[in-house]
């Protein structure tokens, strides 16, 4: 099965062809086509980001074809995120990938954006399979689950204010760094020292439910203080890293070891951070960590048409009355006690 994937759920455009081969999934083409225009504004800025992708996704889906080596008639499906993200932005992928489905009479599914990216590692490893403990952090979500079988997710914590990610953006304004800052952090905190600024570590022991805002204003209130931000600056963004990091890996860790689970999938654009992973990774050895490339971790089509894959894979479908959500339920979504650890 070879399918086209869509995504557009923030202010990525992007596009992927993948075959499906039983339980092998393979990544024909990708393009991700960033829009730097929100850089100007600190932030996503939603009606532009919904202009871009007007403007984006036919060159887009056309260079992702072209990767793969096929056309539209080459084409056995259609996956596009349905949600959750910004409206505007679902809108046109959504709208694009009913109006290619119906003219080509190709089968179509929505994906949730957030079981794309656990799907993400399966990409570049065949093994990454369920029963695993799942960490899925980026700019819009923190969530922390169990996964005893794709499509069935049992929500063991989420944050209770601020994503990671958002919260590594907000300090790194703080910081005087550009938009998005999650790198620029990371970078920065490799020079500093781990000593001189130990920030609270909110909620460590209590429940696998996270918390950042606290941690937030702790930097706020360190950069407020500081007489020199310039000499400060990369040992404060240490101390950030760290306590988010620990906090992080520590509620990953008590989740697995609380479901016997060998397997850990840590997804999501802050998966990114080399930090993260490989603190993840130290303090699991020798049960494995699966975290796929920067490029699959971010958003990207290619994680859309893998989980959608299988979702056509298992009979589903959706026809014209597919709707975009800005606010949508991980499917699948069960609680502790209908699934044995």
């Amino acid at each position: 099965m070879r399918v086209l994937g869509i995504e557009t759920s923030c202010d990525e455009t992007s596009a992927a062809v993948v075959e499906r081969d039983g339980d092998s999934i393979t990544l024909s083409g990708l393009t991700i086509w960033s829009q730097d225009v929100h850089r100007i504004f600190g932030g996503v800025v939603p009606e532009l980001a919904s202009r871009a992708h007007l403007t984006a996704i036919e060159p887009v889906v056309e260079d992702a074809l072209r990767q793969a080596g096929v056309t539209l008639p080459d084409i056995d499906a259609i996956a596009v995120t349905r949600g959750p993200g910004l409206l505007g932005a679902l809108l046109v992928g959504v709208t694009w990938a009913k109006t290619i489905a119906w003219r080509e009479n190709l089968p179509l599914i929505g994906v949730h954006h957030l079981e794309g990216h656990l799907f993400a590692p399966t990409l570049e490893s065949h093994d990454v399979t369920p029963p695993f403990t799942a960490l899925l952090v980026s700019g819009g979500h923190t969530m922390l689950l169990d996964v005893p079988a794709w499509g069935t997710y049992r929500l063991l914590g989420q944050t209770r204010d601020d994503a990671a990610g958002e919260a590594f953006d907000k300090v790194g304004s703080l910081l005087g760094l550009d938009y998005p800052a999650g790198a620029a952090i990371e970078k920065l905190a490799a020079t500093g020292n781990a000593k001189r600024f130990v920030f609270p570590r909110p909620l460590l022991k209590e429940g696998l439910d996270f918390s950042f805002s606290g941690l937030k204003t702790a930097v706020l209130r360190a950069v407020q203080k500081s007489e020199d931000l310039d000499r400060d600056r990369a040992d404060i963004a240490r101390g950030f890293q760290d306590a988010a990091i620990d906090v992080l890996v520590s509620k990953t860790m008590h989740a697995a070891d609380e479901f016997d689970r060998d397997l850990i999938v840590l997804g999501g654009g802050v998966a990114c951070n080399k930090a993260l992973a490989n603190a993840m990774r130290a303090a699991r050895q020798p049960r494995r960590t699966a975290v796929a490339s920067p490029r699959l971790n971010t958003d990207n089509a290619a994680m859309i048409a893998a989980a959608g894959s299988w979702r056509l894979a298992r009979g589903e479908r959706d026809g014209t009355e597919l709707e975009a959500r800005d606010a949508l339920p991980l499917p699948g979504l069960i609680s502790s006690s209908e699934v044995s650890a």
